[in-house]
């Protein structure tokens, strides 16, 4: 009887290949784990896909409520975007499909994991020290780094095979998404000098068509996560899907950039977030009216090192459970409204109230009611300014003594 692997398994080509290859080279019964996240699909047609390929058997966990509810949820408190642009679409899906596959090899009896990631990409990291933290005495096997195939090649294989896969060489393109957005890689993309072509985007319509008349969006925030659309309360994975097909509807929330992987190279990476990027934007414009001013820059410092946690796949560390809770902390006067302006392509912030606000209109006021007290400014200025006018002094001082007397000017090195 062959040994079991869990296979964390996607429909597409690599791990398609894996399947077959898993069996045939390295005599394993391979049990395909598909995780959904809201990517979207017939997750039935892709479980008889795994089968069709040789799979001893192929299960799909339905994690969408658990990935908004656990996952998605911290990202947003947490305004978590790696080199400030991309809302990690894919990094923050990682995590929770390794605690599954991990999950489903100690049902299984299985001594190996598997996952479908390349030699050069970020996931490899990603799932292979998220389980490496999650079960230890597991042992990954990625089949994708060690079998030497081209992309090209591993079409070539599933073809002589009979495997069923959908990707071809006129559509070469690599796709991940799930509820927080969707990345497209390879085929034409991988020249950062040429304009991803129409045909990639699905969910974002061009700019240029997008309708004449602004759309006007109300978001309601309580304790940091947006619970209400124009006064309609929503679970928070339906809030996600609507917000993203407004914006999206608009031509916004298409990412391009050149991004620094872990692994050491740089590459092109072309992404669709508009309900990330949107609720990103309000939360973090909420935070500017209710948080206090050392808080508020401390959250933004950490902030950037909870999202290169997350793409840098250490999501199961004991900072990012720090930074949780610190993060927390932060959010419980979060609450309050936002009022965002859709236009073509973009995404703004115009409004905001809270009962927790900060802004004081007698204090920020220069009408008659305004309550600040100028005189105290006077002094503040002169004590606040007093190291740098101190600091001035003696450097005035110092520049007019002459060479040998207190400058450095005449010091000869000994």
């Amino acid at each position: 009887m062959s040994e079991r692997v869990v296979l964390a398994y996607s429909g597409g080509l690599d791990t398609t290949v894996a399947v077959r290859w898993l069996k045939q080279t390295q005599d394993l019964d391979v049990i395909a784990l598909l995780v959904d996240v809201g990517q979207g699909g017939d997750t039935e047609l892709l479980r008889k896909r795994a089968m069709d390929a040789g799979a001893l058997d192929a299960q799909v966990i339905d994690a969408r409520e658990e990935y908004a509810n656990e996952y998605v949820t911290k990202a947003l408190a947490a305004n978590a975007l790696y080199q400030d642009r991309y809302p990690l679409v894919s990094a923050l899906s990682r995590p929770l499909i390794c605690k599954h596959l991990a999950e489903a090899a100690h049902h299984y009896n299985a001594r190996y994991v598997a996952h479908g990631c390349t030699g050069k990409g970020n996931d490899q990291v990603r799932f292979e020290v998220s389980l490496a933290a999650l079960s230890p005495d597991l042992v990954v096997l990625a089949p994708c780094r060690g079998w030497g195939m081209t992309r090209e090649e591993a079409m070539g294989y599933a073809m002589q095979h009979n495997l069923p896969i959908s990707m071809t060489p006129a559509s070469p393109y690599s796709i991940d998404e799930n509820l927080w957005g969707r990345a497209i890689e390879c085929g034409v993309l991988e020249d950062p000098f040429i304009e991803p072509p129409d045909d990639i985007w699905e969910r974002t319509s061009d700019p240029s068509s997008a309708p004449s008349e602004p759309a006007y969006l109300e978001i309601e925030f309580r304790r940091g996560l947006p619970v209400a659309l124009d006064g309609e309360a929503l679970p928070f994975s339906q809030l996600v899907e609507r917000v993203e097909k407004l914006a999206g509807s608009y031509g916004y929330g298409r990412i391009d950039m050149i991004e620094d992987r872990v692994v050491g190279i740089k590459s092109r990476e072309v992404y669709e977030a508009p309900g990330a990027l949107a609720l990103i934007e309000a939360h973090a414009e909420l935070e500017h009216l209710t948080l206090e001013r050392d808080l508020l820059r401390t959250k933004r410092e950490l902030e950037r090192t909870y999202a290169n946690l997350a793409y840098e796949g250490l999501w199961f560390s004991p900072l990012r459970e720090a930074l949780d809770a610190f993060i927390q902390s932060t959010e419980q006067y979060v609450n309050g409204t936002v009022r965002v302006k859709i236009e073509s392509g973009s995404v703004r912030v115009v409004g905001r109230r809270s009962a927790a606000s900060l802004y004081e209109m007698s204090l920020a006021t220069y009408d008659r009611d305004d309550a600040f007290d100028h005189k105290a400014a006077e002094g503040f200025v002169k004590l606040w300014g007093l190291p740098l006018k101190t600091w001035a002094r003696a450097r005035r001082a110092d520049a007019a003594s002459p060479p040998g007397a207190g400058s450095w000017e005449g010091v000869s090195e000994k």
